[in-house]
């Protein structure tokens, strides 16, 4: 009771702070995917009064681009920098937030109506060390296959980006954020099976990756293990970027 007590202080003590260096109005949420153990993983944050969790979000300052904003709030709660972002929703509305805040002080920044600008953010799993505010107890990574409670309409918001990760497949390359620098073939063909949630042809997945030409083969192979032991490949940077930036011309 203390800690809430104490955190409700806070935040109704910043919030002349936030009136002034923020924009009115405009949040920042990111839906943080990463790929571990052959599992999708989620990034959650939870507010130290609150039993459910909410994505990583935040503020745009008043003079910051939007896009910097979001890498900004990132790497504040991952310390990772260089995280793919694709912002792919808006979120709007009434009473989607100041709901939340409903027995706070009505001119208390975070109880004003906010539009939030959604992104979705493909990371290196064992590059994030997930960091805690004086706002919240925990951050930490769940599987997609069992989260926890969301607060506000984040669970609304998770099932949107993953619905636009998978439509994205159909025309984008995705793992080199997500994947270590050197994989195998069957490790490439898991992460895109967990994200689109079905099993795929080993030999049509081949020969596609092959046709995609994003692809280096590596002079190596991943050792230990009763079979033979697989080629390591890499992403081949330059023709993943042309991808990237001109998209596929066929999907899954």
């Amino acid at each position: 009771m203390a800690a809430e007590i104490e955190i409700n202080r806070n935040l109704i003590e910043i919030s002349p702070i936030f009136k002034k260096e923020y924009l009115p109005s405009i949040s920042v949420d990111c839906i943080v995917f990463g790929f571990h153990d052959g599992n999708l993983k989620i990034l959650l944050v939870r507010l130290i009064h609150s039993k459910t969790w909410s994505l990583p979000g935040g503020y745009i300052k008043k003079d910051e681009d939007l896009e910097k904003g979001a890498s900004r709030i990132l790497k504040e709660r991952t310390g990772a920098e260089n995280i793919f972002l694709n912002q792919f929703k808006t979120f709007g509305k009434v009473n989607r937030s100041e709901q939340y805040f409903k027995d706070y002080p009505d001119d208390m920044w975070h109880k004003q109506r906010f539009l939030s600008v959604a992104y979705y953010a493909l990371t290196n799993y064992s590059l994030v060390q997930p960091e805690i505010d004086g706002f919240s107890d925990a951050c930490e990574w769940k599987d997609i296959n069992d989260l926890p409670d969301l607060m506000m309409d984040h669970q609304e918001m998770l099932n949107e980006a993953l619905l636009q990760l998978r439509r994205d497949l159909n025309y984008k390359p995705i793992g080199l954020n997500l994947l270590p620098e050197k994989f195998t073939m069957p490790e490439l063909q898991k992460l895109y099976e967990v994200i689109l949630d079905k099993e795929l042809n080993r030999g049509n997945f081949f020969r596609k990756m092959k046709r995609y030409n994003i692809l280096t083969k590596l002079n190596e192979t991943r050792k230990g293990g009763a079979h033979k032991a697989p080629d390591l490949y890499s992403f081949n940077i330059d023709t993943y970027n042309s991808a990237l930036e001109n998209g596929f011309q066929e999907g899954w």
